[in-house]
Formats: structure tokens, C-alpha cells, sequence
């Protein structure tokens, strides 16, 4: 059986493994926060296309279909009602109008969302808690040497046996 790193389980790892294995996992960490940023800031860009065109389809709809729109729907009211023509083409105009409403209303609500989505925001505040929880760890308390094993007495003995 063996740890993550391909290590034996059960032996002890040198300082300099345990530091590239921290360095490793934060490197992983932050291109994972990167990633996620960018697909965050997608979603919200892909919103934000979404209001402009619709916003836009709703002024060309506007534009294009006024005179159009405008003649043959007061021609056929002035057919089946008899009234005056100058009030069936201010129906006719009414009718256009609530049609580019109704679009420029979907283009608010997409740009609403997209200016709601809070996706770099979210990533930010979830680096600056990681870095929060690093800086507040600590170390594993080291045991207290004996009288008789003190540190250079301890370094005495790794740089003769070397």
C-alpha cells in the first residue's frame, strides 16, 4: 500500500518532499481557481451577449417593421371597423410598440442577470479564505528534547555519522 505521492505508507517524508508536495498542491489549487474563473466569467459574458442582442433585435424590430407593420395592420383595421384612418394607424403603431416592449423587456432581464453573476467575486473570496486558513495553521508542536539530547549534541551526531 502507498500514500497519494507513490510513497510507502508509514514512512516519514524529508522536509524537502513535504514542501514540494505543499508546493505542488497549491500550484494545483490556484490554476483550479483560475479555471473556474474563466468559466464564470464566460457564463456571465455569454449573458451579457444575450441583453445586447436582444436589446438590439427589439430596435430593429422597431425600425424595420413600423412602416411595413404599420400600413397593412391599419389598412385592416379600417377594413373590418370602418374607423377613421388616422386612429387605425395609431393602433397599428400601439401594436409595434408593445411587440419592441415585450423585447426590450426580455433584454433588461438577461442584462439584469448578467450583471447579478458574481463569478470572478465568488472565486476571489474563496482564494482570499484559503489563504486565510494557511496563514492561521500552524505547525505540529515538537516534542521536548531530553537534558541529554540537546540540539547540538543531536547535530554532533548527523555530522559525524556523515
Amino acid at each position: 500500500m502507498s500514500a497519494p505521492d507513490g510513497s510507502p505508507v508509514g514512512t516519514e517524508r524529508s522536509i524537502g518532499e513535504l514542501f514540494a508536495s505543499a508546493t505542488t498542491e497549491m500550484s494545483a489549487l490556484v490554476h483550479d481557481e483560475i479555471a473556474l474563473a474563466k468559466a464564470q466569467l464566460k457564463t456571465d459574458v455569454k449573458r451579457g451577449v444575450t441583453s445586447g442582442g436582444a436589446l438590439s433585435a427589439a430596435g430593429l424590430v422597431l425600425l424595420f417593421s413600423l412602416p411595413m407593420l404599420s400600413f397593412a395592420l391599419a389598412y385592416g383595421i379600417r377594413t373590418w371597423s370602418h374607423w377613421n384612418l388616422a386612429v387605425c394607424f395609431l393602433l397599428s403603431f400601439a401594436a409595434n410598440v408593445l411587440v419592441a416592449g415585450l423585447l426590450a423587456l426580455i433584454g433588461i432581464v438577461f442584462a439584469k442577470k448578467a450583471k447579478k453573476g458574481r463569478g470572478p467575486q465568488k472565486v476571489a473570496a474563496s482564494v482570499k479564505q484559503t489563504a486565510g486558513v494557511l496563514q492561521n495553521a500552524k505547525p505540529h508542536p515538537r516534542p521536548e528534547l531530553p537534558a541529554d539530547r540537546s540540539p547540538e549534541a543531536i547535530e554532533a551526531v548527523a555530522r559525524s555519522s556523515s
